[in-house]
């Protein structure tokens, strides 16, 4: 079994640059990443999210969609992402295969590679909301890491 698997399943954080873990947690999914900058640890945040309900096959095409977020805290900012994406399955039945975020004037400049949501496997709950509690999203030697917690 690879280092990564055996990291993951045993909750503990694989010691690379940038990456993103499930969090055990009862009747919800959470999200833990890291990274070297803050955009890079959100979208690996969101990259934790669709890989904690969705395997999208790597062959499904994609469309670019893209948008600006904004906040008033790093912790929100993280928050707005992520209901971002909520939003985007909900109203147009689209997953991100991948983003991009990078720095705006206000927040966040989010570039997704969206697919359809059929065209992708359900491996687990889909999130319906993020929760506000224990979200965080700080710098921390050497990079920054963040936690949410989704209510599915």
């Amino acid at each position: 079994m690879g280092d990564e698997v055996t990291a993951a399943r045993h909750g503990r954080r694989k010691t690379s640059a940038r990456g993103h873990r499930s969090v055990p947690h009862t009747a919800d999914l959470c999200i833990e990443a890291w990274a070297a900058s803050r955009e890079e640890c959100i979208a690996e945040a969101v990259r934790g999210v669709v890989a904690g309900f969705a395997d999208i096959p790597a062959e499904a095409a994609g469309v670019t969609r893209q948008c600006e977020v904004i906040a008033d805290s790093d912790a929100r900012l993280l928050a707005a992402v992520i209901e971002e994406v909520i939003y985007r399955m909900e109203a147009a039945g689209e997953i991100p295969a991948d983003v991009e975020v990078s720095a705006s004037a206000w927040g966040v400049h989010l570039r997704f590679t969206m697919v359809g949501s059929d065209t992708a496997a359900q491996v687990g709950a889909v999130p319906k909301a993020v929760s506000l509690h224990g979200l965080r999203l700080v710098r921390a030697a050497p990079g920054w890491t963040c936690h949410v917690t989704l209510d599915v």
